[in-house]
């Protein structure tokens, strides 16, 4: 073999190297997840967001819950029969109110039991997710994030009270719709989220918790420990499996094409129940 023959077979391998890894870890992701649902005899579902690179220039792009993120979960949850559980592993920074707040209320439908783990961090759009689930569990330095709306580049509570200080005369009227609009968003994910703990909780409870998270009371990205979330009254455990942290480890790749959203697709059926005509 000439030289000339090995440099292209070298180029050959080193174009195909990111390919085979890829399918690699994919393979080992999907054995792992239907080894967690062998063992819990559940669905699993994973929302996972990494920052990742964008071709051969290497930019780094952060990724967010998302309206297609929203239509893989659900799908998913269709797949999955009423009775089986399902176990959400949420890895994400949030994103789009909508996208979190439509996986919220299909996992809040769902008959099943519906557990929520979080390895690292759930913020913003992430925590509005888990407040759905019936529990939470959380690593030990593993955090949630506050829910408060954020209108652009401010948070939602804080063109509030800018209003409030200000004498209306002194504000432009484009501060004044934002205001506007600003209090019609706390007021609606206030409710959203006291609605997504209406069973878990009393009526003046779930205000309590929902007015905490909702009101600006601290930074978008405060973190919210596995303590603040049990002292707040959250359901949540810190028994996290070994097996979801060995499931994180085999995202790290920054690779585009991973997707944020993986479970196995075949529908699922609780033991013993019979099939659907």
């Amino acid at each position: 073999m000439s030289l000339w023959d090995i440099f292209w077979v070298f180029l050959l391998i080193a174009a195909l190297q990111p390919y085979l890894q890829r399918r690699y870890l994919e393979s080992q992701r999907q054995g792992l997840i239907a080894k967690i649902e062998k063992k819990r005899g559940s669905r699993v579902i994973l929302l996972v967001h990494r920052q990742e690179t964008m071709g051969l220039l290497g930019f780094p792009v952060m990724r967010y819950i998302d309206i297609e993120d929203s239509e893989e979960v659900i799908r998913a949850i269709h797949l999955t029969d009423k009775d089986m559980p399902l176990d959400l592993v949420l890895h994400t920074p949030g994103g789009l109110s909508l996208a979190a707040l439509q996986i919220a209320w299909a996992l809040k439908r769902h008959p099943g039991k519906v557990t929520v783990f979080v390895p690292h961090y759930a913020m913003s759009g992430g925590t509005l997710i888990a407040l759905a689930a019936d529990e939470i569990v959380m690593c030990e330095h593993a955090v949630l994030g506050p829910v408060d709306p954020q209108l652009g580049q401010y948070p939602a509570p804080s063109i509030l009270r800018l209003v409030k200080r200000k004498p209306v005369e002194r504000i432009d009227d484009e501060t004044l719709i934002l205001a506007d609009i600003a209090e019609k968003a706390v007021k609606q994910m206030r409710e959203a989220v006291k609605e997504l703990l209406r069973d878990k909780f009393p009526a003046e409870k779930a205000e309590e918790i929902a007015r905490a998270l909702t009101e600006g009371r601290w930074t978008h990205d405060h973190p919210i420990t596995y303590e603040d979330a049990k002292n707040m009254g959250l359901p949540v455990s810190n028994e996290m499996p070994g097996e979801v942290l060995q499931l994180m480890s085999l995202y790290k790749q920054p690779v585009r094409t991973t997707p944020t959203v993986e479970y196995l697709p075949v529908p699922h059926r609780a033991p013993g129940r019979a099939e659907h005509p």
